[in-house]
């Protein structure tokens, strides 16, 4: 616990965050942090697009400031709280009053004016971090992917007063690429197009931007800080993540564990206390009844919740679909993406429709449900930046199948038969990410499951693995303290896999700090290679 000397004002600036606006995990961190961080001495107010949903939502707000012209548009800012966030929220309704999620159309079409779009939120958080309000300003700010890339770049450009930046990378995988001919468009002079600019193999890359000129850099779990200083892993970014390795640390995501909570989430149908196994049960029976597939509890049910992707290996789970079936293994899916990906579920699901059931479409009450529901979560990510849906799955009583990659690895204690032994497995691990691993890490879990006293350790050791915010926030404002020139008084908090709870005896051993440098990764840790994974579109 941090006991602050002084309160830091943090500006973070966003695309979404939940519960205004939300397409991925993104939305949920940007909106859980602020308050784990408030304990710790700061404050932090947000700076979103002004969405209609938002702007329904945060119904009662004051104008703050009027921009006659943003880069050729009229902007007005507005401040409001709402579910305790205090917000800046960007109303151009040219930019953001349309149809569709933040980045692309209904059909699935990216914004053709995606860059002008948050290059003017970049510029508007850039102008507060300059101190353009009268009542307040940062004393240091906080950007988020792509999209908000280029606030950095301004502060560096622009000859005015300044104030530290630190970037927190999402995913390395969408950066934000535009053509030259934007440059001066996106407000920035000819000398920004340079190597050590936002230049990015003769194109503008917005997240190329925040790595080279931002203060700090982290990435969302301390193995995806590995990762991405790799050819294999680095998306093309590689050499410059590693020139600023001094910048750049990894800090593991957290849960807000009020919103995640199965005894008050309304979303689940027969409440039960965390690590209540036996209160649990019956969400099972009412979950397969409502997908239409037959109630059995010894019935091994697979569940997986996220969008439709190569990256999440959606198409290597489709692949092994039929030996599941073969298997009597029930499987549930819930999410949208890729158009191919979806059609190929709903063909199989046609085809098995005793033991496949899709929700192929976006649902937030499902994803709750599905956690608290199902045997084990499948996470058979190419690669996974951290992962929020097996700290998901560990609260609930799912038991995680992931790939060994990024923040699944610094979550997940694999049940290999030491750690069987030493009772301290939580979920199944595998690598490489294929079909045939795969399918062999849910043979394995079929396995377990049939063990019902090793399950049910599985499922309590999960439960009581802390995914909340405690200490990783405290991670987060040592570094927004140091910028701000702040002094704080930390002491020793857990590190990477937290103590089991109810087993641990009561003077715990002391672990490592969930603060990491970048460090060399192990090799087996690695996903295919880059160019088969590399997205360089404007999609989050």
């Amino acid at each position: 616990m941090v006991t602050p000397l002084q309160t830091v004002n943090l500006l973070s600036v966003a695309s979404e965050m939940y519960p205004f606006i939300k397409t991925g995990g993104l939305a949920d961190v940007v909106g859980s942090l602020p308050a784990a961080l408030e304990q710790y001495g700061i404050a932090v107010r947000t700076l979103i697009p002004g969405y209609p949903c938002v702007l329904k939502k945060v119904s009662e707000r004051t104008v703050v400031k009027t921009f006659e012209n943003v880069l050729g548009y009229e902007v007005t800012l507005w401040s409001g709280v709402s579910n305790g966030q205090q917000l800046y929220i960007l109303e151009s309704p040219q930019l953001f009053t349309r149809t569709g999620n933040p980045y692309c159309s209904a059909p699935g079409a990216d914004w053709s004016d995606n860059g002008l779009r948050f290059a003017v939120l970049s510029r508007i958080g850039a102008s507060i971090a300059q101190g353009c309000l009268t009542d307040w300003a940062p004393d240091v700010v906080q950007t988020h992917d792509w999209q908000t890339g280029l606030l950095a770049a301004y502060l560096h450009y622009d000859a005015q007063r300044t104030v530290p930046t630190v970037h927190t990378v999402h995913n390395l995988a969408f950066q934000g690429i535009f053509p030259q001919t934007c440059l001066h468009q996106f407000g920035l002079p000819d000398e920004a197009f340079s190597f050590d600019g936002v230049e990015y193999y003769g194109q503008i890359s917005f997240l190329k931007a925040a790595l080279q000129f931002s203060t700090r850099l982290i990435a969302v779990s301390p193995t995806y800080a590995e990762e991405i200083k790799t050819a294999e892993m680095g998306m093309g970014l590689n050499g410059l993540l590693k020139s600023r390795s001094s910048a750049l640390v990894g800090i593991l995501n957290g849960l807000d564990t009020v919103e995640w909570n199965p005894l008050t989430d309304q979303s689940v149908r027969f409440p039960y206390k965390v690590g209540d196994a036996l209160g649990r049960a019956p969400n099972k029976r009412a979950f397969q009844a409502e997908f239409g597939l037959p109630q059995n509890k010894d019935t091994f049910l697979l569940g997986l919740v996220s969008r439709l992707t190569t990256q999440k290996g959606i198409d290597i789970l489709a692949d092994i679909i039929p030996d599941l079936c073969e298997m009597n293994i029930q499987l549930v899916v819930v999410g949208t993406g890729d158009p191919a990906l979806a059609r190929r579920l709903s063909a199989l699901q046609n085809q098995f429709p005793r033991q496949v059931a899709c929700y192929l479409n976006y649902s937030e009450t499902l994803a709750h449900r599905l956690h608290a529901s199902v045997d084990a979560s499948l996470i058979p990510s190419r690669f996974e930046p951290c992962g929020l849906t097996q700290m998901q799955a560990l609260r609930y009583g799912s038991v995680p199948i992931a790939a060994r990659v990024g923040g699944l690895s610094d979550t997940i204690v694999d049940a290999n038969s030491a750690a069987i032994a030493e009772g301290v497995a939580n979920g199944i691990l595998f690598t490489p990410t294929d079909p045939s691993t795969l399918l062999g890490a849910i043979r394995k879990a079929h396995s377990l499951f049939k063990q019902k006293s090793v399950w049910a350790r599985l499922q309590r050791n999960g439960s009581l693995h802390d995914v909340s915010w405690l200490g990783k926030a405290g991670d987060y404002s040592k570094i927004f303290m140091e910028l701000a020139g702040h002094t704080t008084s930390l002491s020793e908090h857990d590190g990477d896999i937290a103590p089991r709870k109810g087993d641990v005896a009561p003077r715990a051993p002391k672990m490592r700090s969930r603060l990491h440098t970048a460090r060399m990764p192990r090799a087996s840790a690695f996903s295919p290679k880059a160019e088969a994974l590399k997205l360089t579109g404007t999609r989050h």
